[in-house]
């Protein structure tokens, strides 16, 4: 059974998608989390988390990235437009592969890859064009300006990304230590010490381990 089947923990509080699955968010972005739909990534034993377009609504709806109303309405298109929805699927595994390359190299204190940014940018010069300015009784704020485009579940993932990078907040990014997991989060521990992307799983599993070895050893 896979995190993904078996948490129920999640930034914004747990919310079931039609076919009962809860997606684990514990990276503290959108982006962070999205780079982490990749079950067990630096073992054999990897997982894809996004088998098909439907899965990429469910995520997002989760996540918060959308409305239920804007979710039904993507998954209406999606069944109209099968090839197109295939093919933001392959888009958005690449956008979220550039998001952890380029993340997981800045925790080791490397430089991503060159290719990563092209990928970034690209998505993110068609994100930006669909913002625009709304207002309510003199409130201000952005908004995307459709619901019905397959791919706007990846607008708010790469606006994240280029937001958490251009932030002060870059050096709190880090990646999980377990051997298992390559999962990315944002450590907001005042001392700057989270070491797990969720202790209750990754943390635990590892302090098992360490005590079994402990207890060998004795």
């Amino acid at each position: 059974m896979s995190r993904r089947e078996k948490s129920n923990r999640t930034r914004g509080g747990g919310i079931g998608t039609p076919d009962g699955y809860l997606y684990e968010l514990t990276g503290g972005e959108f982006c962070l989390d999205f780079a982490n739909t990749v079950d067990s990534r630096p073992t054999d034993a990897a997982r894809e988390l996004l088998a098909d377009y439907g899965d990429l609504v469910r995520w997002s709806l989760q996540a918060k990235a959308i409305t239920p109303r804007v979710a039904k309405r993507l998954r209406a298109r999606a069944i109209l437009h099968k090839r197109q929805a295939t093919a933001v699927l392959r888009r958005a595994r690449a956008l979220r592969e550039a998001i952890f390359e380029t993340f997981s190299a800045l925790t080791r204190g490397v430089s991503p890859p060159t290719a990563t940014l092209d990928v970034l940018n690209e998505h993110l010069s068609n994100a930006l064009v669909r913002r625009r300015l709304t207002h309510n009784d003199c409130t201000y704020r952005w908004e995307w300006d459709t619901e019905d485009a397959l791919d706007r579940v990846l607008w708010p993932v790469v606006q994240s990304a280029a937001e958490l990078l251009t932030s002060d907040r870059l050096d709190r990014v880090r990646e999980c230590g377990a051997d298992n997991c390559a999962w990315l989060f944002l450590d907001q521990s005042k001392n700057r010490s989270r070491r797990w992307c969720d202790m209750a799983v990754c943390g635990n599993r590892v302090k098992a381990r360490r005590f079994r070895q402990g207890q060998r050893a004795s």
